[in-house]
Parts: C-alpha cells; structure tokens; sequence
C-alpha cells in the first residue's frame, strides 16, 4: 500500500533502489510515529478538523498499539511500504473511515521529519545518560589516583612528570566539551516539523504550537520550506557531535592499550578483558580497548560518509 501511488506502475528495480532498507529502518520508528500521530490526532480535535468521538477512538487504538509494541514488537506487512502506511492501515482496519483521517492536514514529508526527531532526541538522551556514567567514573578515579604518579610523554618521549589523576581527569573535561557539541545537536533537533506538511504548510487551520508543546519540542521550525530544506542537516549535525565523543573514546582505548604494553606497564587489565594467542598463550590482548578504537573510527567517518552521500 502506497499513499504516493497514482495508479501508474514504478520500475520494480528503481523502486526497491529507492527503498533500501527503509522498511528495516522503519521499525525503529514505529513508537515514535505512534506518538506523533496522537499529538496530531489531538490537535486535529481541538480545532475542530475530526469530530471529538473519532479522536477518542483514534487516541485509543493508538495508544493500545504503542503499548503492544513494547510487549511484541512491530511489523511491517508485506505489500505496506512503511511505518506510517503500517500504522494507518491498523487503525482503519480497527475503526474504518475515522482511522483514515489521522492524516488530516499532513504529508509523508513532515511525517517522516517528526518521526527522525523523536527518535534522534531519543537516542540523544541516551548517549548522554551512559557518558555521564563515564564521566562521573573518570572524575572519581581522577581523585583517587592524583597522587600516583605516571609519566607525560610529548612526540611519545618521557618529558614531565605526571599522575593518572591528571591522565583521568583531561578525558572526564574532554568528554565535557564533547557534550556542549551534542547538547547543540539536541537543540538544533528538539523543532518541531510537524504542520510543514510537504514544505509549503496546510491550508487547514491548523495549530502548530499546540503539537509543538504536546510533543516536547523547544520550539518548531517556523518556516516551512526551511522545515523540509533541512532535511539531512540534522542528522549531519548529530553526526558531527558523535565523531566528536567518538574521537575522546579512541583516544582513551589507544592510551589505554598502550598502557597495558609490557614496554610501558602502567595498566594491568583483568583477564577476563583480554584474549590470548592460540601460538604465544603469554599473551593477554586487550580487545577491549582496541574494538573501542575500531568503533570509534567508524563513528569518525560519519559526517563524511553522510556528505558524500548527499
């Protein structure tokens, strides 16, 4: 089912070059077009574009189905393009011509703008949550280990002395300045997309201020063809700000398998951290810190791989 269908056939090979793996990437999306279309479907009763009974049947499905993903996850039908067809097929099935009128006064395009904010502030939050956590262990052990001392190299010769105080500490302030970036990126994405329709607004009178508020947003992207303009930009912002707390992680796992080298022998890492050699069983690796690195790097390549492929 495809709402942009109008009855001329797409070559099936353009078409699934065009969808990718969007079907697969639209699951991580469902509960949050399910919150989106209720804030909509709220604010369509309010000023009065679907009657009061539909959207409590609207609300209602909704809400039913938001809670059934968390207990048995979500499907996207064969024949269903995405996650909004999916979603409005649902509710029409279950409330028939009232669950057509969820999409009211909106476009794919906003849609899949508002879907792509609330999952990437989402996800945001969730970064920030863990690095806190790293953080808070880098200060404490920079406090607890401010006196044991440890050599500062520069061009990876011994220059100063040094502390691992002072080694915890410079990663605890770096992921700091890492988290002003990312707390940019939340801000540049906490606007609200919702009512630009397909970049151009809605002839409905409809109330972007009341979605704003309802959804959380800080507040919307007030120019409409900014709004679908934009589209990229955040995700290329987002990027930009994880490359940057992945570069201070890379850093820390390199110094920390350098530590662990017999050569240098400032770190010791628990076994249960490292791997052995199936020809020199001495060995103890620390695949930790080096899949960290790994990772990183992938990370770091981000905003490129995304202008490359703009």
């Amino acid at each position: 089912m495809k709402l942009w269908e109008k009855g001329i056939e797409c070559n099936k090979q353009i078409e699934k070059f065009t969808i990718g793996k969007d079907r697969e990437l639209d699951l991580l999306l469902a509960p949050f077009d399910i919150l989106g279309s209720l804030a909509h479907a709220t604010m369509l009763e309010k000023t009065g574009l679907i009657s009061t009974p539909d959207y409590r049947a609207i609300a209602s499905a909704l809400t039913g189905l938001y809670n059934s993903i968390e207990k048995e996850g979500f499907c996207i039908e064969e024949g269903v393009e995405d996650v909004h067809s999916q979603v409005e097929l649902l509710l029409t099935r279950k409330l028939g011509e009232a669950g057509k009128r969820i999409h009211t006064a909106r476009s794919r395009n906003d849609q899949v703008l508002l879907d792509i904010k609330l999952y990437i502030r989402h996800e945001i939050r969730q970064i920030v949550e863990v690095t806190g956590k790293l953080f808070r262990t880098l200060q404490q052990q920079s406090e607890a280990t401010k006196d044991i001392l440890l050599p500062g190299y520069t061009h990876l010769q011994i220059a100063m002395p040094s502390s691992f105080g002072l080694w915890f500490g410079a990663y605890a302030e770096s992921l700091v300045d890492d988290m002003v970036l990312l707390q940019a990126a939340y801000r540049i994405t906490n606007q609200n997309p919702l009512g630009s329709a397909a970049g151009y607004g809605s002839s409905f009178p409809i109330d972007r201020q009341l979605t704003t508020g309802l959804l959380g947003f800080d507040s919307m992207n007030y120019n409409v063809v900014y709004a679908q303009m934009g589209r990229g930009k955040v995700e290329k912002t987002v990027a930009f700000a994880m490359s940057s707390l992945a570069s201070t992680l890379s850093k820390m796992a390199y110094d920390g398998c350098l530590y662990a080298n017999q050569n240098f022998g400032f770190l010791t890492l628990p076994e249960s951290f490292t791997t052995g050699s199936s020809i020199m069983p001495h060995k103890k690796n620390p695949d930790v810190f080096e899949l960290i690195r790994a990772k990183c790097n992938r990370i770091q390549s981000l905003p490129n791989e995304h202008f490359n492929r703009k």
